[in-house]
């Protein structure tokens, strides 16, 4: 059903005039009264056609809301994004993640929601995910990947939003360990990974994405002012919710076939080009005691490589990490 509505509205597009509803079904190979259908929902998503007798349809406007219609319309991907589900109000989009893994959605399922009211990022705290205003979605993988390696599909996603940010704007995104993305130190964005799996194979990952992308300071809680922010905020102007999603769907896929194809190395390089504070020293703490460390790098594991003072390495994966700027703790 999704395919076929993708298909005809591409047909609708490459037509410079009218297309007839006897083209439309020999092409999709489905009856007239099923185009007759087919348009009649793309109309409740916005699309202005027109249907003129003895010509056929065209389009004349396209909608400026978000569903899974116009969320496909456009994405150029392989194989990501070839099932869309949208939803105007979720819990989480993780929630729903995991219930479609379980029901067998295939590999590349992406969910997107308009806002989520029970949103979360790492360690369960509360991510506020305001409607319209943000891009809140899971994406869906069934890697042939071992447990271990999860942890570098964070990092891939980190790198994934990262890249988005300096393509498309002249903001200068970095990542602040393991899955954070900052502007002028300030939290956009936050990536939430799940998985299932036995012991030497994963069975499926749901990757959660949050983006502040259009609120004003006003939709921020005050008590965040200092740490968060948004897109709109920090560039001044307006980001299109679909154009971004695609934009991070069409990096995911070509990044996500990189690292299949050529392993973990270039994902390592791209964290670490944008990596928060490497190559700068900051306060490490825990429960016994404190230290300065110059943070070089990150590990396939996940963890992140600090070198003390006296040359000794380290790897962190659990200590409090003092940022300097913001007021970030980690």
């Amino acid at each position: 059903m999704e395919s076929t509505r993708k298909q005809l509205i591409e047909l609708l597009e490459n037509k410079r005039g009218h297309i007839s509803g006897q083209e439309l079904s020999d092409q999709l190979d489905i009856s007239r009264t099923a185009v007759w259908k087919h348009m009649k929902e793309l109309k409740k998503d916005g699309y202005d056609i027109e249907a003129v007798q003895r010509k056929g349809y065209k389009i004349i406007s396209y909608p400026n809301k978000i569903s899974g219609n116009t969320l496909q319309w456009g994405l150029d991907t392989n194989w990501l994004g070839s099932q869309m589900h949208h939803f105007e109000q979720v819990e989480s989009t993780q929630a729903i993640g995991h219930e479609m893994a379980k029901q067998g959605k295939p590999h590349g399922t992406v969910i997107v929601a308009d806002e989520q009211v029970k949103g979360k990022g790492r360690m369960s705290r509360e991510w506020h995910s305001p409607k319209g205003k943000g891009i809140w979605m899971s994406i869906l993988l069934r890697p042939e990947l071992a447990p271990i390696q999860a942890p570098q599909l964070t990092l891939l996603a980190a790198t994934v939003l990262a890249e988005l940010i300096d393509e498309r704007s002249d903001l200068q995104p970095q990542i602040k360990w393991p899955n954070d993305i900052l502007v002028n130190h300030k939290k956009i964005s936050g990536i939430l990974t799940e998985m299932q799996a036995e012991q030497d194979q994963i069975q499926y990952v749901v990757i959660g994405i949050g983006i502040n992308v259009n609120q004003g300071l006003q939709d921020i809680p005050a008590d965040l002012h200092h740490k968060a922010s948004s897109l709109k905020i920090e560039s001044g102007q307006e980001w299109s919710i679909q154009e971004t999603v695609q934009q991070i769907l069409r990096i995911f896929e070509k990044r996500f076939d990189q690292y299949l194809s050529s392993g973990f190395s270039s994902v390592k390089e791209n964290w670490e080009h944008y990596g928060y504070r490497i190559g700068e020293e900051v306060t490490i703490s825990t429960m016994k005691h404190s230290w300065r460390a110059e943070l070089i790098g990150i590990e396939p594991d996940g963890a992140l490589r600090a070198k003390k003072a006296n040359g000794v390495e380290e790897k962190l994966y659990s200590a409090e990490i003092h940022w300097g700027e913001g007021g970030y703790h980690a």
